[in-house]
């Protein structure tokens, strides 16, 4: 396999992770979040799917074994009602943008137009949960990856 070839493959598996976990978390969402806003919450849970669906083939084209979703995952923080929820829901978009910043990196063509396509739905998505937008979607959070590792330990 081509150092290209397994550079994709690696960034769509970590996609795939993502989205897993994504789907997860809108699960979570959706049973907290407000009726006003159970809609907003499906559309995101479906695009997330609709996105997962096609990673896995993504992954099979490439001659990968698609990484399975985990039983369950650990929240970022407690979400007892639907301000919580809205939060999570922001938190979730983010971290899915940071990933398809990786993916949009490591590909080319086609398969990194719809990585940005991918990036571009979770920032908007983001922006509308948050009620606010960031400068660089999917690289906030790299900088602050960047500086805590920076940051000396005593």
């Amino acid at each position: 396999m081509s150092e290209a070839k397994e550079r994709a493959l690696k960034a769509l598996q970590a996609a795939l992770a993502a989205e897993h976990a994504a789907v997860y978390g809108y699960g979570v969402v959706g049973g907290r979040i407000r009726e006003g806003r159970r809609t907003e919450a499906r559309a995101a849970y479906d695009a997330h799917r609709a996105r997962r669906d096609a990673l896995v083939r993504e992954v099979r084209d490439l001659g990968g074994k698609p990484v399975a979703a985990a039983a369950g995952y650990a929240l970022p923080f407690p979400v007892p009602d639907s301000a919580a929820a809205v939060l999570l829901a922001a938190e979730l978009e983010d971290r899915v943008a940071g990933v398809y910043s990786d993916l949009v990196r490591a590909t080319e063509g086609e398969r990194r137009g719809t990585a940005a396509e991918a990036l571009r739905e979770a920032a908007v998505r983001a922006v509308r949960w948050r009620g606010e937008s960031v400068a660089f979607p999917g690289l906030a959070e790299r900088a602050a990856t960047a500086s805590a590792s920076a940051t000396p330990t005593a």
